[in-house]
């Protein structure tokens, strides 16, 4: 895909279906379309017109108890009848002995934590019978005890299972703000064949006692530093499907679609096509 896309979110389902504006697709959470209500036929109906990606948000990659069997089976039953190019999930967890945690939650990067994402990971690709990908996070504090730095993990992640890594251009920003993580050296270790996707989201900056912390709150513009990084990642991995997500406080449409043009401009004028 040469062209950027946008985040399918409820404000704008009635304005794309209105006004088909020229986007390379559209990204879903996968989990506000496991019912059979409107919002699931809204989707079915924009994949009629864009090719689909869905995001999931909820089925824990990381937990230590096993993935949830229902949510897997609502998945795979989207899956099914969506078609979609693209389904990623997160490096985090989110759940635990049928509790359920309305947020991503760090892992360490530990041989055992590896094991538990491979282990879930192949699952999770056996049951859909496809391969996903998984994005990095956005880091707020950094753990006292790993055995690999991020970049590593996720390259033996991707090297283990056959999975293909969601790079979150914005997440990489904000934790090399927030932890000290440096961006270019992370990018160097990446393996460009594992990089399959990436996704542009804005910032907003707090302090609190004094410390400066940048949050990945997704109701913002792409900030002019994550674009930078952004050319950093083409330049360095060449054109992959990218997405400008906006998760509240939502703009117009047209702003949404104006940063997608933006990316789509740099992946088509910059960069030369990556050998994938």
């Amino acid at each position: 895909m040469n062209q950027a896309g946008i985040g399918l979110r409820a404000p704008y389902v009635q304005p794309l279906l209105e006004h088909m504006p020229a986007l390379g697709f559209l990204e879903a959470h996968s989990e506000n379309y496991f019912g059979d209500g409107p919002a699931r036929r809204q989707l079915l109906t924009l994949a009629k017109h864009y090719p689909i990606s869905l995001h999931g948000v909820g089925l824990s990659l990381g937990r230590a108890d096993g993935l949830d069997p229902e949510h897997l089976q609502h998945l795979k039953a989207l899956v099914d009848e969506v078609r979609p190019v693209l389904v990623s999930e997160h490096l985090a967890w989110s759940g635990y002995r049928h509790r359920h945690v309305p947020d991503l939650l760090p892992v360490p990067y530990t041989i055992e934590a590896l094991q538990v994402f491979c282990d879930h990971v192949e699952r999770m690709q056996e049951a859909l019978d496809r391969a996903i990908l998984v994005e990095n996070p956005s880091n707020y504090l950094a753990f006292q005890r790993i055995d690999m730095d991020e970049a590593d993990f996720l390259n033996e992640l991707a090297r283990r299972t056959g999975c293909r890594i969601l790079l979150d251009v914005n997440n990489l920003y904000v934790s090399s703000q927030n932890i000290g993580l440096n961006a270019h050296d992370y990018l160097d270790r990446l393996k460009g064949d594992y990089v399959g996707q990436f996704h542009l989201a804005g910032f907003v900056e707090q302090v609190r006692d004094e410390d400066r912390v940048l949050i990945d709150s997704h109701n913002q513009p792409v900030a002019e530093k994550v674009w930078d990084l952004y050319l950093e990642c083409l330049r360095r991995f060449g054109r992959r499907p990218t997405l400008i997500e906006w998760d509240s406080d939502f703009p117009s449409l047209d702003t949404l679609v104006n940063q997608a043009d933006q990316a789509t401009r740099w992946m088509r004028e910059e960069v030369a096509d990556a050998v994938v």
